[in-house]
């Protein structure tokens, strides 16, 4: 069976600069239905999908078996702002965010912890992009 996704979302799947392998983290995953989208255009790669929400994480999980079953496919229920690697994690290549507040300018204190938190999780050159442009925008990690 194939997964519903909104236009809107499969357009910004499709619009990540995405190669086999990568790894991909993205931010306010909701119930996974992105991050899954994005696992099946990676072939090899890892998505970890980070929520605040409980109640996202849970609806993700349930719906992302056979994925999880996989082992390329996480998810964890932190908030950017309180994101860490853990020990031993390897960075990751690509970052996204759809409709996060702490990314998008509506919370722009939370946004400066979260632009340093996100940059520590990637590897060098790493790129960040979230919603908002046409349909994705790229968000600098330079140090200010």
């Amino acid at each position: 069976m194939t997964e519903k996704i909104s236009a809107r979302l499969a357009e910004i799947v499709e619009a990540l600069p995405l190669r086999p392998g990568m790894r991909v983290l993205e931010i306010g995953c909701g119930p996974g239905v992105a991050a899954r989208a994005v696992l099946k255009r990676l072939g090899n790669g890892h998505v970890l999908a980070i929520d605040r929400s409980a109640k996202a994480i849970a609806l993700a999980k349930s719906r992302s078996r056979a994925e999880l079953a996989g082992r390329q496919l996480e998810f964890r229920q932190v908030a950017i702002e309180d994101f860490v690697l853990n020990k031993g994690e390897k960075l990751y290549d690509l970052a996204f965010a759809v409709r996060v507040g702490a990314l998008d300018g509506r919370r722009p204190e939370a946004g400066r912890v979260a632009i340093e938190r996100v940059r520590d999780a990637l590897v060098e050159g790493g790129r960040l992009f979230i919603d908002g442009g046409n349909p994705l925008k790229e968000v600098t990690l330079d140090v200010a």
